[in-house]
């Protein structure tokens, strides 16, 4: 799935990941505009957390339509094996403090390439990515406030700038304050090859826009010169 989905970059531009889908309609919504990839949440702190039940209902939309990606943070071996059985998916993301061995753990045992999320707030952070030589993908994000209850950045932007001295030898991802009106300039600025965004294309915390997936996928594009559907 990796292979494919960087494979066609040329045609289609920027990868775009739409994280935190709960609902049918954002779920066709986002593959309606040409998205390559569904984040389904797993963590109940989250306001997108999703049930197995619930992550299953989306998946029998999802399966060979879109790359299915089950975002986790900090899970152990049966928290993964059951979300595994539930809803098969392409990519595990681990958005918490996974170790570099527990990367390499995850991917031995469940057979599925990982993406990892490395928190940006300077340059020592950048400095973490190069020990996650396991992960097939870094997922670039705004590091939380110290102390706070949940990982990522939370809808922030970082300094983008600091992505100039990030490697480059693997595929990654921007996230952190992207939205339909960002994310041309964040393209700009980072020459990223993908990104993923969340809450910049809600109208409230969980609940996704189908217009503003739609005018991410836009703006996105064109800003590396590819098309939305």
């Amino acid at each position: 799935m990796l292979g494919e989905i960087w494979g066609r970059r040329p045609a289609r531009g920027t990868i775009v990941k739409i994280c935190g889908l709960r609902t049918i309609d954002a779920l066709e919504a986002s593959i309606e505009a040409g998205a390559d990839l569904a984040g389904f949440v797993f963590f109940e702190k989250s306001p997108r957390h999703l049930t197995l039940d619930a992550a299953r209902a989306l998946v029998a939309r999802a399966a060979g339509r879109i790359g299915m990606v089950a975002l986790t943070v900090d899970a152990d071996d049966e928290r993964l094996a059951a979300i595994i059985a539930a809803i098969q998916p392409d990519f595990l993301q681990f958005h918490g403090h996974e170790a570099p061995e527990r990367v390499r753990e995850a991917k031995a045992r469940f057979k599925l390439p990982v993406i990892k999320a490395i928190g940006v707030g300077g340059r020592e952070d950048l400095v973490a990515a190069k020990a996650y030589a396991e992960a097939d993908m870094i997922l670039y994000d705004a590091k939380p406030s110290p102390g706070a209850a949940r990982p990522g950045g939370m809808g922030r932007a970082f300094d983008w700038g600091l992505l100039n001295e990030a490697p480059r030898e693997k595929p990654w991802l921007l996230s952190g304050g992207l939205s339909p009106e960002t994310v041309a300039e964040a393209v700009r600025i980072t020459g990223a090859p993908g990104v993923d965004v969340s809450s910049g294309v809600e109208s409230a915390p969980g609940q996704k826009d189908p217009s503003r997936i739609a005018a991410f996928l836009h703006a996105a594009r064109g800003a590396a010169g590819g098309e939305a559907r």
